[in-house]
């Protein structure tokens, strides 16, 4: 196997090895707008990480090496996973500061998404870009964050991690997974109407969404439904209760929007309540 076959393994959209000796960052399958795969290669051993998947970073070596460069390059690997641990507290620390600086606002993007009156973390960046901040956590732990600008491009913090990571709504009630913040905020929307308890958590990615549920005893999800197929093969892969739109190419938010609180909260409850 090719390193570039390697990295394809792991949903990483790629041609040809990067550039020697530097973290590259690229699309993946199950983003392929966004940059959520990180690929070093150092032309006979590479390393890669999906951050939607990988809770750490995968090694490929050439089968021809000989023993020697491999023991070279072993050191290599182990100093790519104290490299990457480090930028995982990097990550930490600027989620935290990100936080701190953040102010209670209104965003062009909850506006979008039929949330006008919504008020979310907003914190300014060096050019003065109104972001929208979702914080990330794995067991009540900051470990990054989620940046959605006014056009509503999402990006995580470089060099984060994200699997198992997640964004709760806690109303003491069901588990319920999804995808995007927008999707969860239009899920507590109609819940709420319905006088309908809730825990619902934002997964970020469906590879995500499964690794999540990994920690839940039962629950219920609510897929995209893309034209990849992505969420409703994810729902199935988790094998709780699913639901999904009719329409391709929209996920819980697209649904409430065209229909109204009520009548898409009467859909969802009747899939809830099988």
């Amino acid at each position: 196997m090719t390193f570039v076959d390697f990295a394809r393994a792991h949903g990483i959209i790629i041609d040809q090895p990067p550039p020697l000796g530097h973290w590259r960052r690229y699309p993946t399958e199950d983003k392929p707008r966004k940059r959520n795969g990180a690929v070093k290669w150092n032309g006979h051993m590479g390393f890669v990480q999906n951050h939607a998947i990988d809770d750490g970073v995968s090694v490929w070596s050439d089968d021809n090496m000989s023993e020697s460069k491999k023991r070279d390059y072993q050191k290599l690997a182990n100093e790519a996973e104290l490299e990457k641990a480090k930028l995982y507290r990097e990550a930490v620390n600027k989620a935290a500061y990100i936080l701190g600086e953040s102010q209670d606002a209104k965003h062009p993007y909850l506006k979008a998404k039929g949330f006008e009156d919504e008020y979310g973390k907003v914190w300014l960046d060096k050019d003065k870009n109104q972001l929208l901040v979702i914080p990330m956590r794995i067991d009540r732990h900051l470990v990054g964050c989620q940046l959605i600008n006014s056009k509503g491009d999402k990006k995580f913090l470089f060099g984060q991690r994200t699997a198992n990571a997640s964004f709760v709504f806690d109303n003491k009630g069901m588990n319920i997974l999804c995808e995007g913040y927008a999707t969860a905020l239009s899920i507590r929307k109609v819940l709420k109407s319905f006088k309908t308890r809730y825990k619902i958590y934002v997964c970020f990615s469906a590879n995500n969404m499964a690794k999540v549920a990994k920690n839940l005893g039962e629950g219920f999800v609510v897929a995209d439904n893309d034209a990849s197929l992505t969420g409703e093969k994810t729902a199935k892969e988790i094998g709780f209760p699913y639901w999904i739109s009719d329409q391709l190419g929209e996920d819980f938010n697209d649904t409430h929007q065209r229909l109204g609180t009520f009548k898409a909260g009467q859909l969802l409850l009747k899939s809830l309540r099988l």
